[in-house]
């Protein structure tokens, strides 16, 4: 994706080079990039995370700057993703070729246009087989005992490079079933993770004891199509020599494409796991946007196609899975399998007292936070405000907000507009092996997600994470959170985007401690019976065996 963006967007290429050089180096960077000129000017202070005065010096920049530094400056804000910058900057270019095509790729950002390619049709392999599986009622020599039986999972990006509820999930499926006697491997996306700005080009890398594999093409794809062609290039010897008995791809469709291809020319059946709709987490963030772009109906109807054509179709709640029903998938063959956690986060949390410290919050304040990605449909501004408005009532209340994301900064600066001062912390982006020392922190987990097409859809891994651990949640009010949060048993669910209400709610919880550790007990037995991914591992066991033997059955969660 990265190498695409670059050979499309080559003003990516220096933001790309700022994010891995060297520290030290860096900081040379960004001293001497002034002298250089605006353009220059601009990389260094985005880099340095001065985004308004990097945008401040492009629109200076602009003012009676030729035709050839205005495409320039309108390429940096398309590799900055801006596209109100763009438009402005379009906005002085003089009619020409130039300014035609600076529309058109202003276009392709925005989603209005997409590019003309043929990714979407089936792909086929240039080299013979030397063996192909036998789909008749035996999972290959080893169908005799399923739990032997090989899976290849197809990922877009996964640990240890990246961290993130994604490759989190993806690495607790494959431990629980290698736990439950499979033997998952995982493959990444091709030239993951070069792609990423980190230079490891070893082929495999294990964790955990579950093997990571990565395809590295020399040459980087120049769009969709010729991505899913190496893919299907460089994963063929590896399935050749894995010789797996099922093909697990999960979020988006470019890698159901590519097991598809693969499962085509070996026989092999192919799971699709939907992990989210992407389409509608672009939808959602920015306003303009519109389930009539281009980009969004290219986006959905692939991503039905892929469903379609799966063997199986694995998702993450019933919410989700009614949505690919109603695209016309059958619904015998669409089961749930949800966020789940290891069985170590039913252990009770640790002490709080010394975090609690750290971050100078005193033993009996109370503290509502949340860990998540700072995206504005999560609605962590109303977490803010309603905090703020529990501290003009009197009650000493902190919030708790550990991750990061686009609407960080945004979040800090409404903490500090709030008067919130100290008893607001953003500690961003922690390790996973910490958040159980940030969730001892907290008396109540929130998840104040606003009322949009994607929070209504997608049901969220980290309420159930906390829910593990025995905190109370107070969740907005839609579909798939009720899926996870039963009001008045495990938490309160609250009408969506009211930060009044949000801090109503937080109140009561706060004067009846009583309620929070009812509720949290209730939902520590509730994951605990049904949400750990040594359950799902025997959910995947039982579809994997109603593959091998041609059947599926009516999906439903565990």
């Amino acid at each position: 994706m990265t190498w695409r963006h670059l050979r499309a967007e080559p003003a990516r290429l220096p933001m790309l080079a700022l994010r891995v050089t060297p520290g030290w180096l860096r900081r040379s960077v960004h001293r001497t990039a002034p002298r250089l000129g605006p353009l220059a000017r601009a990389y260094a202070l985005w880099d340095a995370g001065h985004r308004e005065r990097a945008l401040d010096t492009v629109r200076g920049a602009a003012h009676g700057a030729s035709p050839r530094l205005l495409s320039r400056l309108f390429a940096f804000s398309l590799a900055i993703e801006n596209p109100q910058l763009a438009a402005e900057l379009l906005a002085r270019l003089p009619e020409g070729p130039r300014r035609a095509e600076s529309q058109h790729r202003l276009a392709l950002m925005t989603g209005r246009a997409v590019p003309v390619e043929t990714t979407g049709r089936s792909h086929s392999l240039k080299v013979t087989p030397k063996w192909r599986t036998r789909r008749d009622g035996a999972m290959n020599d080893r169908k005799s005992d399923p739990r032997t039986s090989r899976i290849l999972h197809l990922v877009t990006n996964a640990l240890p490079n990246t961290n993130a509820g994604y490759t989190q999930r993806t690495h607790r499926i494959a431990l629980g079933q290698r736990a439950a006697g499979l033997r998952p491997h995982v493959v990444t996306r091709p030239g993951y993770p070069l792609t990423k700005g980190v230079f490891d080009a070893r082929p495999r890398v294990d964790v955990d004891g579950v093997p990571y594999h990565r395809l590295l093409p020399w040459v980087a794809p120049a769009d969709a199509e010729r991505e899913t062609r190496a893919g299907l290039r460089y994963a063929a010897p590896l399935v050749e020599q894995l010789r797996p008995d099922v093909l697990h791809a999960a979020s988006n469709h470019r890698n159901a494409e590519l097991a598809l291809g693969l499962g085509a020319h070996y026989d092999l059946p192919v799971v699709y796991e939907v992990r989210g709709f992407l389409e509608e987490s672009w939808l959602s963030r920015d306003p303009s946007r519109s389930t009539e772009d281009a980009f969004y109906q290219r986006e959905r109807a692939r991503e039905t196609a892929r469903m379609r054509d799966a063997d199986l179709v694995v998702t993450l709640g019933e919410t989700m899975r009614a949505d690919i029903v109603a695209r016309g998938v059958a619904p015998d063959k669409v089961i749930v399998v949800p966020n789940a956690v290891d069985e170590e986060f039913l252990a009770p949390l640790p002490p709080g007292g010394e975090s609690r410290a750290e971050l100078g919050i005193a033993p009996d304040d109370f503290v509502v936070g949340t860990t998540t990605s700072c995206y504005g449909y999560e609605g962590l501004d109303l977490l803010v405000d309603a905090v703020a408005l529990l501290r003009r009532r009197g009650v000493p209340a902190h919030a708790l907000v550990v991750g990061d994301g686009p609407e960080l900064d945004a979040l800090r600066g409404r903490a500090a507009d709030s008067g919130l001062g100290a008893a607001a912390h953003f500690p961003g982006r922690v390790p996973a092996s910490a958040i159980r020392r940030y969730h001892a922190v907290l008396n109540v987990f929130a998840v104040p997600r606003r009322d949009e097409r994607v929070t209504r859809l997608v049901t969220p891994l980290k309420p159930v994470e906390a829910m593990a651990g025995g905190l109370p949640v107070v969740a907005s009010d839609v579909d798939a959170l009720r899926e996870l949060v039963e009001p008045g048993v495990t938490g309160e669910l609250i009408p969506p985007n009211d930060s009044g209400i949000l801090a109503d709610q937080l109140e009561k919880l706060f004067y009846s401690r009583e309620t929070r550790e009812t509720y949290g007990l209730a939902g520590r037995e509730r994951v605990g019976r049904s949400r750990t991914w040594n359950a799902a591992a025997l959910r995947y066991i039982e579809a994997y065996t109603a593959l091998a033997k041609g059947v599926t059955e009516p999906g439903h969660g565990l």
